[in-house]
């Protein structure tokens, strides 16, 4: 696995392979659907939302606008759609769903030190999951952003499939990442068997995968939400990280989570042309 691998999103409902053949449905299979449910649950928000507002004919012309809107201004589908559903209604008449407003330049990020000049939310994502990796002293790691209410992973490195399709989204308070979110605050889990932070199966998917301690850092906006989370994963138990360690961590997360909230403002071009796209179609 590299860091640079990323969550599918399909359309439409899922069928677990299991069921279609007739043998027993597994874990694998359960998984699957889940997270294509669950990836499709955004996009459904966005379709009705879209239906709604301009009236269009059907749920595929709907969710042809968004894909359209996403290949042209090369943003993910998903981030278009979450976007799309969280950002303010145009006025009556508008010529553009957003108003307009000089785009700043991107928020500068000098903790990615040794990490180059990342362009993309890809490349930064990448970047920050690597720099957090050195820092903590790990060599497996991930990424997730906050959306529809969930944290959803972005990027990893260095963890096998079944932990990556466990945590492709994570919706309970039953992990480490979870907990940190809520609170709003690193949280250093020393021994994942001994924690009682994790439900079992939460647990059972970190240990097979290599992992026995863990840490996880908010990634915060300038008002002071939680917008992601990036958590290193260790392979022998965890002593306390320094002051040091702790302190660049949370100079990480707060100009990472600021280089965030600017990327989506970024999206408000997609957002004006889904909404001429739709207009149109009346």
């Amino acid at each position: 696995m590299t860091a640079d691998q990323e969550t599918p999103v399909e359309h439409g409902e899922a069928v677990p392979d299991g069921a279609a053949e007739g043998r027993p449905v597994g874990l694998d299979d359960l998984l699957d659907e889940r997270n294509q449910r669950l990836a499709h649950a955004g996009i459904a928000r966005a379709e009705d939302l879209l239906l709604s507002r301009y009236r269009l004919s059907s749920r595929e012309d709907a969710f042809d606008l968004l894909r359209r809107t996403s290949q042209r201004f090369n943003v993910k589908l998903h981030t278009l759609a979450d976007v799309a559903v969280h950002a303010p209604a145009p006025a009556r008449n508008a010529p553009g769903w957003m108003p307009r407003r000089p785009r700043g330049a991107a928020p500068a990020l000098p903790a990615l030190r040794g990490e180059g000049q990342p362009v993309g939310q890809g490349a930064v994502l990448t970047a920050a999951l690597h720099r957090a990796l050195h820092i903590t002293g790990a060599e497996m790691g991930n990424v997730q952003l906050v959306e529809n209410g969930m944290l959803r992973m972005e990027k990893h490195t260095g963890l096998n499939k079944r932990f990556t399709d466990y945590f492709t989204f994570v919706e309970d308070s039953t992990t480490s990442c979870a907990r940190a979110a809520e609170e709003m605050r690193q949280v250093t889990v020393e021994d994942v068997a001994a924690c009682d932070t994790f439900d079992e199966g939460s647990r059972q998917a970190i240990l097979q995968a290599g992992s026995r301690a863990c840490h996880s850092v908010p990634l915060v906006s300038p008002k002071g939400a939680v917008v992601g989370m990036i958590s290193s994963h260790h392979e022998g138990t965890l002593g306390g990280l320094s002051d040091a360690q702790l302190n660049a961590l949370h100079e990480l997360g707060g100009q990472v989570g600021r280089w965030l909230v600017w990327h989506r403002g970024t999206v408000a071009g997609a957002l004006d042309h889904l909404h001429a796209l739709a207009t149109s179609r009346r």
